[in-house]
């Protein structure tokens, strides 16, 4: 398994990442409290009434749920950070209910609007709306004169350092419509999604962070039929707009491997596996047009990985499977 296998392993990588360590124990307490909550579908129901879910935040977490969450350092906690997903169409709203930390000791609780690990950023600083320096909200600069904070996609994170035991903070979570989803990460390893960006001048990412096939059924640009594998003297250079499809073993979609791409409208279906960590289908629009991308995708089987055949990409992505 590579180092950036983001699968139900996402915890675990992540400690290490922030860490550099691998004790990762003590977020295999009992199990009164998932990490993956994501997967639970009782909890999700519990949800869907009025009851606002409460629960302990922990020194490295990850949450797709709304609710009310609240860490209490129990020892000098330095190295902390929690991961907030949800579903590819709704914004992520952060709001602090109260906070106690020492800035001027060295705490800080600081959001970051998207995903941040070992450098590597989604979305990328070339698809995000934002200056690299702006998606970060810090608490002790800010105060609560920024009490909501909203994300700009389905991700956001927050990195925090409280030393004095006793000392913490609460926020509550919550999700709002995004009608025009732009920058995603799946949640899940299979799913079928439409990806839309309605005259914007700006580029679009869907990150799948499993090795999977991917079947596109539908591409709608501004501009006549065909899928072409990346070469160095082919590609879409000179369209305005295109999709593409990425892989890697990375977070950021810019650092990635193009492997294909789409320069004009199209109808599936065409299919690709692609043995990567990540796979990325990434929108490029030039504002002119409305663009859409239709596209279903599955986890790829461990004997699929091993034995691959018919239209399928591994090459650049074999040191890490």
């Amino acid at each position: 398994m590579s180092p950036f296998k983001l699968q139900c392993h996402f915890i675990l990588i992540f400690l290490v990442a922030l860490r550099g360590e691998s004790r990762y124990l003590e977020l295999r307490e009992t199990g009164d409290h998932d990490p993956f909550l994501l997967f639970s579908a009782d909890l999700k129901r519990e949800l869907a009434g009025e009851q606002l879910y409460r629960r302990a935040l922990r020194c490295l977490d990850m949450l797709s749920l709304q609710g009310q969450f609240t860490f209490t350092a129990d020892r000098p906690q330095l190295h902390c950070a929690a991961f907030f997903i949800s579903a590819p169409e709704e914004f992520i709203t952060i709001h602090y209910d109260l906070v106690s930390i020492d800035c001027q000791g060295g705490d800080f609780l600081k959001v970051f609007d998207g995903w941040i690990l070992k450098g590597e950023k989604f979305p990328s600083s070339q698809d995000h709306p934002l200056p690299t320096t702006e998606r970060y909200i810090d608490f002790c600069e800010s105060g609560l004169s920024r009490r909501s904070i909203r994300s700009s996609q389905n991700v956001a994170m927050i990195f925090f350092r409280v030393h004095e035991p006793g000392n913490g903070f609460t926020l509550t979570i919550r999700t709002d419509p995004n009608l025009f989803p732009c920058n995603v990460i799946s949640q899940t390893p299979n799913g079928r999604f439409t990806l839309v960006v309605p005259h914007q001048h700006r580029n679009c990412s869907f990150s799948i962070i499993y090795p999977v096939a991917i079947k596109i059924s539908d591409v709608t640009l501004g501009h006549l039929n065909g899928l072409q594998l990346k070469k160095p003297s082919t590609g879409c250079e000179g369209k305005g707009d295109f999709v593409e499809l990425l892989g890697g073993a990375g977070l950021d979609p810019s650092k990635m491997m193009p492997l294909a791409d789409l320069c004009y409208p199209f109808h599936g279906p065409a299919q690709m596996k692609i043995g990567c960590d990540n796979v990325v289908v990434r929108v490029i629009s030039s504002g002119k047009h409305i663009n859409r991308v239709t596209f279903e995708y599955r986890q790829l089987e461990p004997y699929e990985l091993e034995n691959p055949n018919g239209n399928s990409i591994r090459e650049f992505c074999l040191s890490g499977l």
